[in-house]
């Protein structure tokens, strides 16, 4: 059992999802290998109502353009039926590494999927994915699958609970559940905005130089070891080992000047700390030391980024107003 489904709802209704943060193995799980996310308790709220044409907040020029909206109204939404009104909230700033599209896709998915005659969770994963994969072209289901199951997950690693299987047919992701431990987390927007499709491109020809399969076998070992520990919470090591994640990073090439001032002003008081997401901007985690979180975060606003303290949210993509079950209760 991967969790409740979403249950047939009519229009108009709302849904809404969380956004997500790489703890270990970004770009390495575009390639098949293990990563660790964790959803965030950051949410983005879709409104959907029937209108006489598609608008996205209320224009029919930004629903037009949008490929995320394009493609999943193309798949979920049944010939012939009426136009939408789409109207979207987000806590989460955009091109910052932190899911705002997967959150966006993951909540319109659901609500689409409801007012089509509900879904289970598998279905809603799988359609998130398509969603996000269709308008960026390349990428993983990682986000997409940390937004649609909320807590902590782990794709191709971990003995946890099975979750569901995604493939692109080249590709194989299996999700499972890692027991949350509880741990608050410091994210930090660096202001400068970065491109997922083209970042996971570079990345990609990069891998294809005769060390790749070195480095996806480090980036694999350290995503595996990162699952592990936390799981058993082991913060000493989960802290050793985001630093070893982002000296993968660095030979990928995805760090950013920004992103290690960050790092390096809050480097007193935090345990660990990493790029999140694609990288070439956006931003980092960290794992603050316990009392430590305001002060990591005044060191980020004088550094210029822009700060969040945030736990794991422990439920994925939901219609508002519904009953949902919290991440390891129901899967």
């Amino acid at each position: 059992m991967s969790g409740a489904g979403i249950p047939a709802q009519s229009l108009p209704l709302a849904a809404r999802a969380p956004g997500k943060c790489i703890l270990f193995g970004e770009h390495a799980i575009v390639h098949g290998r293990p990563a660790l996310l964790l959803a965030i308790d950051l949410f983005t709220q879709v409104g959907l109502r029937e209108a006489a044409s598609l608008r996205l907040n209320g224009s029919a020029e930004e629903a037009a353009a949008h490929p995320y909206l394009r493609t999943a109204v193309a798949r979920l939404r049944a010939p012939g039926a009426p136009p939408l009104e789409v109207t979207v909230s987000s806590r989460l700033p955009k091109a910052a590494g932190l899911g705002s599209s997967a959150a966006f896709s993951s909540a319109l998915a659901a609500g689409l999927l409801a007012s089509g005659g509900g879904a289970s969770r598998d279905r809603l994963a799988l359609e998130a994915f398509a969603i996000e994969r269709g308008a960026q072209g390349v990428g993983s289901p990682g986000d997409t699958t940390a937004s649609v199951a909320g807590g902590y997950v782990a794709v191709n690693g971990g003995d946890g609970r099975p979750l569901w299987e995604l493939s692109d047919g080249d590709r194989r992701w299996a999700v499972r559940r890692v027991r949350d431990p509880g741990w608050v987390w410091l994210l930090a927007y660096s202001r400068v905005p970065r491109d997922t499709a083209t970042t996971v491109r570079a990345v990609t020809e990069r891998l294809a130089r005769p060390d790749g399969p070195e480095l996806l076998a480090r980036f694999g070992d350290v995503a595996t070891r990162g699952i592990a520990a936390v799981a058993r919470e082991d913060r000493a090591e989960v802290a050793a080992l985001l630093g070893e994640n982002q000296v993968l990073l660095r030979e990928v090439g995805v760090s950013h000047p920004r992103l290690e001032a960050l790092i390096e002003a809050i480097a007193p008081v935090v345990e660990g700390a990493k790029l999140t997401g694609a990288g070439a901007g956006g931003s980092i985690v960290a794992l603050p030391r316990p009392g430590s979180e305001v002060d990591a975060a005044r060191r980020i606003a004088r550094a210029g980024g822009i700060a969040y303290v945030v736990r794991a949210a422990p439920v994925g993509a939901a219609l508002i107003g519904a009953a949902p079950t919290a991440a390891g209760a129901g899967d």
